[in-house]
């Protein structure tokens, strides 16, 4: 299916809206918005934002997602399908304590679309980061029962790997490693240390009385061992995105 057909499904079924009302209010033929929800024909973004609009969708441009992003970052077909079913069952129960108000707070939850104004728990921008802890850009990822990767979305980035020390465990200068945040290293992990010269990246192996193995592997594999309280552990490397 497409995922822009997707959006644009979404919302004519939220507006109980029929192919013939969205055909004649956005000038396009039945059969063409029949074959964009189910993904039969492609269509692009200025074009699906058009159809959205018309049919009254107002987008928040504070939230700083583009259909593009939204369409190449999201499942559309569950995660967006769930965050409508959960406004819809809050509705109805606010209708039960409001009576005649809640149809007026309908038509505006419905005119403000529902599930652009719930992306923001759903996505998320990420940082990328420098060696530096300066960010040098960002990535979209979903979020998960409230989490990434089991943390909290505000603790987590992305670290630029500053150089070849991790070459040998397929960690490149400049590849991107998704962290999140810990205080201890983890045995057989992948580690964001702190030193006075910005952050680092190692392979870490935890060993008896207080100690851990620090391992770098560039042309050759190197390791040190440093009591536990002599290093400052500030995160896991969970994920690994390189460029080809």
């Amino acid at each position: 299916m497409s995922r822009l057909g997707d959006l644009i499904r979404l919302e004519r079924t939220r507006q109980k809206l029929s192919y013939k009302q969205v055909a004649r209010k956005c000038g396009v033929s039945e059969k063409y918005l029949e074959e964009v929800e189910s993904g039969r024909r492609i269509i692009q973004d200025d074009q699906a934002r058009r159809i959205l609009r018309t049919m009254g969708m107002k987008e928040q441009s504070e939230a700083d997602f583009t259909l593009d992003d939204i369409a190449a970052t999201v499942d559309l077909q569950s995660a967006v399908l769930s965050i409508a079913k959960a406004a819809e069952k809050k509705l109805t129960k606010k209708e039960k304590h409001e009576g005649t108000d809640a149809d007026e707070d309908r038509s505006e939850t419905v005119a403000g679309s529902i599930w652009l104004d719930a992306l923001s728990g759903v996505l998320k921008h990420v940082p990328v980061v420098n060696a530096a802890m300066k960010e040098v850009g960002h990535r979209l990822l979903p979020i998960t029962n409230g989490k990434i990767e089991g943390a909290n979305p505000d603790k987590v980035y992305y670290l630029m790997a500053p150089d070849n020390d991790l070459r040998g465990f397929r960690v490149m200068k400049g590849d991107l490693v998704l962290v999140v945040p810990a205080q201890a290293p983890v045995d057989g992990a992948l580690m964001v240390l702190d030193t006075p010269f910005g952050k680092i990246l190692r392979k870490t192996v935890v060993m008896p009385n207080f100690q851990v193995m620090l391992q770098k592997y560039d042309q050759s594999c190197e390791s040190e061992i440093k009591n536990l309280n002599a290093i400052t552990v500030v995160g896991r490397c969970v994920r690994l995105e390189a460029e080809l």
